[in-house]
């Protein structure tokens, strides 16, 4: 009778034992919620409710909806089963997910919600809802988008006689960002700060400050103060030649003034019909196109896309003419390591073919080679010269038909554009490879880190005559440049494939 009771009562316990953790829910449901959620625009997401204490849910009633939507939940589970969401814009995106790597799911009291590609019109509140016979609870969780933009652009136009006019541009923000001015002191005021909305959602920000001729200056956008994204642009531009003042007696003034006066009468009467006529012209002339040519240093102009610039490949040939300092073989090259050469000058310059006097044209070089480290002493750009060889103090500047991008090892934290004056631009990331963009009637020149897909600085300049590829492999630097030629050229999209000749480890 004894051992008949006893095993009774013991069936009896595990019976009771087997209830209570199966059992659906507590008398009181409490909800915990994690909020808010951070998340990059596209990506999925995951947000955080779950029961306390931990308990199944697998037999409750489950539902997410957003703000007072109850009727059109995005998830709604019940009797053990999910139904389908009645909110078009989240099906096929939303499941249930885990709060954490250690989360036992549904069968632990885990209800978090997951979404999947997430969109600016997802952003917003999120209600975890969970109800069984003896109650309910819900907990709100905030969802918040973000998106990082480009890095900022900036361009420069002069404005007075001292002064700058500096512009910085980025797109591809969401929420809106903070866009903030320095220079090597302190944080600059800018004069305009805007931002603009495109159809996607995403933020577009510009401004501009006035900087002196001679400045380092730098332009951060981010989201926050942690993340910002920077250019810094470095001005040395001469002063004007200062004014002479003549410091003398009051009458050798006098004298002085007498004399001009007479001077210009006469002028007036003998030779001012003359000069008006065959020296004023060309004088105006002149300064209006010297003008022009000084107004913009590096305009306000959105470079081309890399996608779009890549539409228009072209293969380039280097022209070997025997140079004595620049060894060629096969597309590639590399200074010969001539003991003349103490310095990057033109004397190790080359050009390249076809030239151009119309159209859209864009052309790879690469900047690596087998177990060396990327070069870091090269220029790239184009010239209208062609007197090749050329010696080594030939002026490479805008003014006389050269227009590139150089790198120094002397100046590592920095491209430079040989514009007038000189444009320093920082350096991001080390290319392996740089891109070549050339709008010839557009008046634009691009250049790019083919492998992060970045502009890495853009210039204007009105091409007259035939201007032609051109190359500088720089002095003393092991890692030669090669041209990569396309199989398939003019193509469409990025299919086609680049030609790389096996370099030797030390070319």
């Amino acid at each position: 009778m004894g051992l008949h009771m006893m095993t009774h009562v013991h069936l009896l316990l595990l019976l009771c034992s087997s209830l209570s953790t199966a059992a659906p829910a507590s008398k009181s449901l409490v909800v915990l919620v994690r909020s808010p959620v951070l998340e990059q625009l596209g990506r999925e997401t995951t947000l955080p409710c779950w029961l306390n204490p931990p308990q199944s849910a697998e037999a409750l009633e489950i539902r997410w909806y957003r703000n007072d939507r109850f009727d059109i939940p995005i998830i709604l589970y019940q009797n053990e089963k999910m139904t389908a969401t009645k909110d078009a814009s989240y099906e096929g995106r939303v499941s249930f997910g885990l709060k954490d790597a250690a989360s036992g799911g549904l069968a632990a009291g885990d209800v978090s919600l997951k979404l999947l590609n997430v969109g600016i019109e997802d952003e917003g509140e999120y209600i975890c809802y969970v109800s069984s016979d003896q109650g309910y609870d819900r907990g709100s969780v905030s969802l918040k988008v973000t998106e990082t933009g480009t890095t900022p652009l900036l361009s420069m136009v002069w404005a007075e006689e001292n002064l700058v006019k500096l512009s910085c541009g980025s797109e591809g923000w969401y929420p809106r960002p903070k866009l903030q001015w320095a220079d090597q002191k302190q944080n600059l005021t800018p004069k305009s700060l805007e931002y603009s909305n495109v159809s996607s959602g995403l933020v577009s920000v510009h401004s501009w400050v006035l900087v002196p001729r001679s400045s380092e200056v730098s332009c951060s956008v981010g989201l926050s103060d942690v993340d910002m994204k920077e250019a810094i642009l470095q001005l040395d531009i001469p002063p004007p030649p200062a004014k002479q003042v003549v410091q003398s007696a009051p009458g050798l003034v006098a004298v002085l003034v007498i004399f001009i006066l007479l001077f210009l009468a006469a002028l007036a009467v003998l030779g001012w019909p003359y000069i008006k006529k065959r020296v004023l012209p060309k004088k105006d002339k002149l300064d209006g196109s010297q003008a022009a040519e000084n107004m913009k240093l590096l305009p306000e102009v959105e470079p081309t896309a890399l996608e779009e610039a890549k539409k228009h490949y072209v293969n380039i040939e280097l022209e070997d003419k025997g140079n004595p300092y620049v060894t060629i073989k096969d597309g590639i090259f590399r200074d010969s390591n001539h003991c003349d050469v103490t310095a990057v000058t033109c004397l190790t310059a080359i050009r390249g073919t076809p030239g151009f006097t119309s159209g859209q044209h864009y052309w790879e070089v690469s900047l690596e080679s087998p177990n060396l480290k990327v070069k870091q002493s090269w220029w790239v750009g184009v010239t209208k010269a062609t007197d090749f060889p050329l010696q080594g103090d030939a002026p490479s500047s805008t003014s006389n038909g050269f227009w590139f991008l150089s790198s120094s090892p002397e100046r590592a934290g920095s491209f430079q554009l040989n514009t007038e004056p000189k444009v320093l631009l920082p350096v991001r990331s080390r290319p392996r490879t740089v891109g070549v963009y050339l709008n010839y009637d557009g008046g634009e020149l691009s250049f790019y880190n083919v492998e992060d897909e970045s502009v890495i600085g853009s210039v204007t300049a009105t091409f007259q005559g035939e201007v032609f590829p051109f190359f500088n492999p720089g002095k003393g630097d092991r890692v030669p440049m090669e041209i990569l030629k396309r199989t398939e050229q003019g193509a469409c999209n990025d299919t086609g494939n680049n030609e790389r000749a096996q370099k030797p480890e030390s070319y």
